[in-house]
């Protein structure tokens, strides 16, 4: 069909359909693009933040251990210091019933 005055022809007016169809194309190609960097870039911070807690979670367990060895000595530092006390007071007994 050939174009009237003012009129496009068919020819052009799928051609100007086929020009459309390849920009929406491109776009929804560039869009999926996009779409797939951003669930890569998603993934690798779920992958990081699993890294954290799970460091987040050794360092708890290091933290309790170190809390309850600290538990632990503070309890000897007191049985020592007891003991040497203890020991002190006997020296002292003896010497002074030396006297």
């Amino acid at each position: 069909m050939a174009a009237t005055e003012g009129q496009p022809s068919e020819t052009d007016l799928i051609a100007a359909a086929a020009a459309r169809l390849a920009l929406a194309l491109d776009a929804l190609d560039a869009a999926a693009e996009r779409r797939r960097d951003a669930d890569r870039a998603v993934q690798v911070l779920a992958e990081r933040v699993h890294v954290l807690d799970s460091d987040r979670a050794r360092l708890a367990s290091e933290l309790d251990e170190a809390a309850a060895r600290a538990r632990d000595l503070e309890t000897a530092n007191r049985e020592v210091g007891a003991r040497i006390d203890q020991a002190i007071a006997t020296i002292r007994d003896v010497l002074n019933s030396d006297e």
